[in-house]
């Protein structure tokens, strides 16, 4: 028997499978298992993409499959990474290494260990007294409350003592490396009963759920900010479990996982698995085990989770489906919720993406969902818009003000600055010099928490600099001002013991402190959140009664197609954590009060947005209305990226499409940087091109230097 085997590397000129004789000893080796080769004088690892009775190659020219290891991908995620492959014009290789299981390619196990129990005679001693010291007596006490315990967290020698004395049971059993659980109820908590705006939203939902053979359905669920667009997932889901199917849950953040699996696992208790990057290797890979042998049910994760190992899955939803969090960066660029779709036709399940400001994209292409009320029939925040032109304190007094107002009346406030740090860059008042970073062509940000100044792209950090090695000057100014200085500004302004100001940003903590901090917040009883936009991003406080937007008009000036709707989308995103349970209101601070975008958020009006950039697009041949590829040349020297992304513009020639540049960018991580941008109205046609163009400089002696990244559908 010969296996044709994709080898796991990551160069691009080698592509495709190799035949490799396939052991008699190897039983049970299949399409999707993980098995270690020789290839290129050396031992690497490969997925088995097919078997074949025979090869086209003499035997002798064969080798052998040396052993197959534990991790196995189904034969639906082996045919999407070839697709994915094809999709994102990457290789098989690179795209099936992050569809495998976590540490499969170390072989990852289960933990064996020891667990202890009190017997009938050790529950009898703790009761009438018998002679247990004082250590003893604690350890069956905990045994008796706790039930079967892990015996390293009480003492093995002193189990084993007791053990001898028929008081305690031990036994071998099986780690579990299950990420923490929120509080499961017993039973499951019973739905609440649906307003009249869900019921109308789940029902073609439901009746797309009836009808798997019809083909598959893509709906959006475009439900304003607290409506209940999440009991009408749930909802969903309980009917795709009732007929026998698998349900997938993406959220945009990792951040917002716990909240999202507390909601399914109150609702579903066990059958419930979690996966995202954020967890360990040994603690993901057995919540994908568990969900390929099928004692879980349900996924919920964050964008990777996507790759989840469900069998036939019968419904998928995409949370909060506008954040661009779920472009993948790394090779190959995928878009979860493009892969969401594939798996959706694959599996013929319904497609649910919901959102209070989808994509115009989503908009135009998917059966339409609308809540256009809260679920408590509360009216949205009334909104502010605060006009900056000639402010000088990151703070409007009116917002000053306001925050005054929610300390006094101990409620609870979200402020939100998209963008980290102290100042945004240091000046020479003589010279003149900005303090830049040696690796990218941007400034240094400083960060007066770590006493430094960091490059936001490459991770560089130096000390903050007392004079100026140019001039000499101690005169350095600072310019702007980040999440870090407004903490310290509503410290100052509002903050004590019993009013915290607590930070949420990339620089404030790891992923188990971020979501500590939305635990602390939610749990106190008054305070103020301040961050970046994580703070938007679809958490449900239930006291929050002011809403704060600063410097509203920063993702207007990005020079992107898509910075109105990033605009429109972080304001409305934001007031929509106001007001959920009480009155609430949000301000926008900005030096743009009459920008359109800015100008339809307060209003919460976002079918007059998106009809005004579909229009918009239309006219200027934007997605939906086409395709965007861009291609990114990098290199030590300019004039290699140059070249090497000249060459490409050569190569690609898809019918009906524009190609645009090559045009520099800045320095990034020590890197000369030249782009293309293909603008293409048949999409397949663009990728396949994009695809061959690339694989054919590959080949290219004089551009083996050159590292080439194809973003399709760039975010």
């Amino acid at each position: 028997m010969i296996a044709k085997v994709i080898p796991l590397t990551t160069t691009r000129a080698i592509r495709g499978a190799f035949d490799y004789r396939l052991p008699e000893a190897a039983n049970g080796v299949g399409a999707g298992s993980l098995v270690r080769i020789p290839f290129a004088r050396r031992t690497m690892l490969g997925v088995v993409a097919e078997l074949a009775e025979r090869s086209e190659l003499p035997d002798e020219r064969l080798a052998s499959v040396e052993r197959a290891l534990p991790a196995r991908l189904t034969a639906e995620l082996v045919e999407l990474g070839l697709w994915m492959a094809r999709e994102y014009c990457s290789t098989p290789a690179r795209a099936l290494q992050l569809l495998l299981p976590a540490g499969a390619e170390r072989g990852l196990t289960e933990q064996a260990l020891l667990f202890a129990a009190a017997t009938d005679a050790g529950r009898r001693a703790l009761a009438d007294g018998t002679r247990v010291n004082d250590s003893q007596r604690a350890a069956l006490a905990a045994l008796v409350e706790h039930g079967e315990t892990p015996a390293r967290e009480l003492g093995t020698q002193l189990l084993r003592r007791l053990e001898r004395r028929g008081l305690v049971s031990i036994r071998t059993g099986v780690a579990s490396r299950r990420p923490r659980r929120h509080a499961v109820a017993a039973a499951p908590v019973k739905p609440p009963p649906l307003t009249a705006d869900q019921r109308a939203a789940l029902a073609p939902v439901l009746a797309a759920l009836a009808q798997p053979l019809a083909g598959p359905r893509r709906f959006l669920l475009h439900g304003v900010t607290g409506s209940g667009k999440t009991e009408v997932y749930l909802a969903a889901a309980q009917a795709a479990l009732g007929a026998g199917r698998t349900v997938l849950i993406l959220v945009p953040e990792i951040a917002l996982t716990p909240q999202a699996l507390q909601r399914f696992e109150a609702r579903f208790g066990e059958i419930v698995a979690v996966l995202h990057s954020g967890m360990s290797d040994g603690r993901r890979r057995d919540e994908w085990e568990r969900l390929a042998r099928g004692e879980a049910r349900v996924c919920v994760g964050a964008r990777s989770a996507v790759f989840a190992p469900l069998a036939n899955i019968g419904l998928i939803v995409v949370d909060e489906e506008h954040e661009s969090s779920y472009k993948h960066e790394g090779d190959p660029r995928y878009d979860a919720r493009t892969i969401a779709e594939r798996r959706a036709a694959i599996h013929g399940a319904v497609l649910v993406a919901g959102s209070a400001t989808p994509r115009p994209e989503s908009f135009e292409r998917y059966e339409r969902l609308r809540i256009a009320r809260r679920v408590d029939g509360r009216p949205l925040p009334a909104v502010e818009i605060l006009d900056m032109r000639g402010q000088h304190n990151p703070l409007h007094p009116r917002t000053r003000l306001a925050l005054a107002d929610v300390r006094r009346e101990g409620a609870k406030a979200i402020v939100l600055l998209n963008r980290r740090g102290w100042s945004n860059f240091l000046s020479c008042g003589d010279c003149g010099r900005v303090w830049m970073c040696p690796n990218c062509e941007v400034a240094l940000v400083l960060h007066l928490a770590s006493r430094s100044v960091a490059c936001h792209h490459c991770g560089h950090r130096q000390a903050i600099p007392e004079r100026c090695p140019d001039c000499g000057s101690v005169s350095v100014a600072r310019h702007g001002a980040g999440t870090e200085r407004l903490e310290h500004e509503l410290l100052a302004a509002v903050g004590d013991g019993d009013f915290p100001v607590l930070r949420l940003d990339a620089d404030s903590a790891g992923i188990e402190a971020r979501a500590r901090t939305l635990e602390r917040f939610a749990a106190a009883p008054a305070g103020v959140l301040v961050g970046t936009q994580m703070v938007a991003k679809g958490h449900d406080f239930a006291d929050v009664r002011l809403g704060v937007v600063l410097d509203a008009d920063a993702t207007l000036r990005f020079p992107d197609f898509r910075a109105e709707e990033r605009t429109f989308s972080l304001v409305t995103q934001l007031a929509g954590r106001a007001g959920r349970r009480g009155s609430g209101s949000v301000l926008v601070q900005t030096i743009a009060p009459h920008a359109r975008p800015i100008v339809l958020a307060a209003e919460h009006d976002s079918d007059r947005f998106l009809a005004g950039e579909l229009e918009r697009r239309r006219a200027l041949g934007y997605p939906p209305y086409c395709a965007l590829i861009r291609i990114v040349c990098s290199a030590e020297r300019p004039a290699e990226a140059t070249a090497a992304a000249t060459a490409l513009r050569a190569l690609i020639d898809p019918p009906g499409a524009v190609v645009l540049g090559p045009a520099p960018l800045f320095t990034l991580r020590g890197k000369a940087r030249s782009q293309l941008v293909v603008k293409a109205g048949e999409r397949a046609a663009a990728i396949a091109a994009v695809g061959d163009a690339v694989d054919r400089l590959a080949g290219v002696r004089d551009h083996r230097a050159v590292a080439v990244a194809v973003d399709v559908d760039p975010q």
